[in-house]
């Protein structure tokens, strides 16, 4: 009996030793035309793996690196996209730079801030400007709440906003019944809450049936 500890390693294992073992003869046919066409097969293989993914362009260059990287980039065939080195991939990755900038009131969060830089660019003519702001106070009414469970009034909102836009940004007085109700969000929280739970048992008694 051959256990799997006495295999060569699998050096991506997703697409299985099958696979792998298909590399390892391509890489011994020594016609080259027989060479392409085996592996222009592996990859057929390994794109009916992932059926979802196997037409989309940007996918099959992923492919033909994977298969090089199995072979331990000694297949010689004709890629029709760049082919891999080793030294490629012994590279650092780049630093993801992280944005730094300060928030001052953190639970509304960066989108909420955005959004007032954005509307402060706008003119008082504009049309739509009003709607704008009303979307602003009604998400940052669903942020608070979101962090802090205590009803909060809409004088608190529109009292932040006027700090966040440095006193340009005011909701005209007729849209201020259209702000959402402390309660009406607290209630949709809420109801979000217990379908998450509902749906694991929802699943569990499926599959029962």
């Amino acid at each position: 009996m051959e256990y799997n500890t006495q295999r060569p390693t699998l050096i991506i294992s997703e697409y299985g030793r099958n696979v792998q073992n298909m590399i390892l003869h391509a890489s011994s046919i020594e016609n080259r035309e027989e060479r392409n066409t085996c592996a222009q097969a592996i990859i057929n293989v390994m794109g009916q793996l992932n059926p979802h993914l196997r037409d989309v362009e940007e996918f099959k260059p992923k492919l033909w690196a994977h298969l090089f990287i199995m072979s331990d980039f000694k297949l010689d065939v004709d890629s029709p996209y760049p082919i891999p080195t080793p030294e490629s991939f012994a590279e650092k990755p780049k630093v993801v730079p992280y944005p730094q900038k300060s928030i001052r009131f953190k639970h509304y969060g960066r989108t909420c801030h955005l959004l007032i830089e954005k509307c402060m660019t706008l003119n008082d003519e504009d049309e739509g400007k009003q709607e704008f702001i009303l979307t602003i106070v009604n998400m940052m009414k669903k942020a608070y709440l979101t962090w802090n469970r205590d009803s909060v009034t809409d004088e608190v909102i529109l009292a932040n906003l006027n700090q966040l836009s440095n006193g340009q940004l005011k909701l005209d007085e007729s849209l201020h019944p259209r702000i959402i109700s402390s309660t009406e969000v607290l209630r949709s929280q809420k109801q979000s809450q217990l379908l998450k739970k509902a749906k694991p048992n929802y699943k569990k008694k499926k599959k029962r049936n």
